[in-house]
């Protein structure tokens, strides 16, 4: 369960940014209807709970916290205390919906929409949605003035609260745990599958979420014949001596997640060119954590981490070397990645106190395997605090006999 007051510690969060945001909105308008099946991702930060009919939540530049939804799911929104009115309607929302438009937006004011080309979690209103938007909006003085509300669902996803970030500490410390235990399910003959379903097993006794699709979490790699990646553990590949094991795994703890990678060798002693890629990756972690700041945008801290590691005689990667981490560990917003056609704006957005980035990348060894790190740090004013622990050396792992 989430924690009594988040969601009014967002929508005070939202008011906030409307107010202090360049070229913010004066109105940010989300709009929704029957959010079982999935909804705008910006919805679990100021509803508790799904809705069912055409709803539309707006935050106003005055403080206004008006939501305009069925009379069936107007008393939990009541109940929270999170919304200055509460407007139930029956058969129709267009009129409730324009008249609380018409007492808070100013004359030549702007609404917001959370629509967005490069974020898919500022871009939660459906074309459906939109099209019945437009309808209602048509011939009144709200037809014109839509504008994206981007920045400001970026801005509230990313600057996490204090109590945001203790759930993700939480979400750390139970990966930890699993990281831990790794060691103990390694019987002879265990397989890549065989290990990923000890972890699901142990994640679903702990009635842990999935920080991204549970068929790939977590990703696990046994040496080098193993789907890199985004792939799907194998029934056949089982670890050998002088293999590497790799792990990616989130989970979902308070509604709040984790991304971490981490690697063991399985042998007696590290060799050399073990412990030379693994020197090479977390010196590109250091390099990117140095450039991390407010500020600086993510292309920059990409590019120090990639300069590091093509020095070091090994190939780029080939995907971001940091994301923003918060409900789900794809969390959206700007990105710490090149300039790729593929990440469209995500990496020329500045990085902000508050956000929590994972710092990750890796290098693959023809005999030995993939060798992948990822941490988390949350930025400060000055640089990073890292919120996991660093895994700076090898651990090794004696197969029994």
């Amino acid at each position: 369960m989430r924690a009594p007051g988040l969601t009014a510690e967002k929508l005070s969060q939202a008011v906030e940014l409307l107010r202090t945001e360049p070229n913010a909105p004066d109105v940010w308008l989300t709009f929704v209807r029957e959010t079982s099946g999935g909804s705008d991702p910006v919805l679990p930060l100021i509803v508790e709970g799904g809705l069912t009919w055409l709803s539309a939540l707006i935050v106003a530049k005055s403080g206004d916290r008006i939501a305009v939804v069925g009379n069936y799911d107007a008393d939990p929104l009541v109940a929270s205390g999170d919304w200055t009115e509460v407007i139930p309607y029956v058969q129709d929302i267009r009129e409730p919906l324009l008249g609380a438009l018409e007492r808070i937006v100013p004359d030549g004011g702007t609404i917001g929409i959370n629509f967005s080309e490069s974020d898919d979690k500022a871009d939660g209103i459906t074309y459906g949605m939109w099209r019945v938007l437009d309808r209602m909006l048509r011939g009144t003085r709200f037809e014109g003035p839509i504008v994206s509300a981007e920045a400001i669902v970026q801005a509230l996803r990313g600057v996490k609260s204090a109590s945001e970030l203790d759930r993700i500490r939480v979400a750390i410390e139970e990966t930890d745990v699993v990281f831990d235990l790794v060691p103990t399910w390694l019987q002879p003959g265990i397989t890549e599958r065989g290990l990923y379903d000890q972890i699901q097993a142990h994640l679903d006794a702990r009635s842990f979420g999935y920080a991204w699709d549970r068929a790939g979490n977590p990703i696990v790699n046994f040496g080098p014949d193993s789907m890199i990646g985004h792939g799907v553990p194998s029934p056949r590949l089982t670890l050998q001596p002088g293999h590497v094991l790799h792990i990616d795994l989130g989970l979902i703890a308070n509604d709040y997640a984790s991304d971490i990678q981490r690697c063991w060798f399985v042998g007696d002693a590290v060799p050399d060119d073990v412990g030379r890629a693994l020197d090479a990756v977390n010196g590109a972690i250091s390099a990117a954590a140095a450039v991390l700041r407010p500020g600086v945008a993510g292309w920059e801290v990409d590019a120090a981490a990639r300069a590091h590691i093509v020095a070091a005689g090994y190939p780029e990667y080939m995907h971001a070397v940091g994301h923003q981490v918060g409900r789900v560990a794809h969390d959206g917003g700007g990105i710490l990645g090149p300039r790729w056609e593929r990440y469209g704006k995500t990496p020329d957005v500045p990085v902000r106190a508050g956000q929590v980035y994972t710092l990750e990348l890796g290098v693959t060894l023809p005999e030995r395997g993939y060798i992948g790190i990822e941490e988390m740090v949350v930025v400060r004013a000055h640089g990073v605090e890292w919120l996991s622990q660093r895994q700076l050396e090898m651990p090794t792992i004696a197969l029994a006999r």
